[in-house]
């Protein structure tokens, strides 16, 4: 298999291949009854401020 044959076929169904996989992971992100709440708030999340927060 030569560079140029390997090049066509990642310009071609190399981009295909990883536009799917792109849409499977939006797919899988806003899928019915997937919450990622909790994941979000992470980085806004300090040990000092939880206390006032929760109670």
């Amino acid at each position: 298999m030569s560079y140029e044959t390997m090049r066509h076929f990642a310009d071609s169904w190399g981009l295909i291949f990883l536009f799917v996989v792109f849409l499977a992971a939006v797919g899988w992100a806003f899928r019915p009854g997937s919450s990622y709440r909790e994941q979000a708030d992470i980085p806004f999340k300090h040990d000092d401020h939880e206390d006032q927060r929760h109670g």
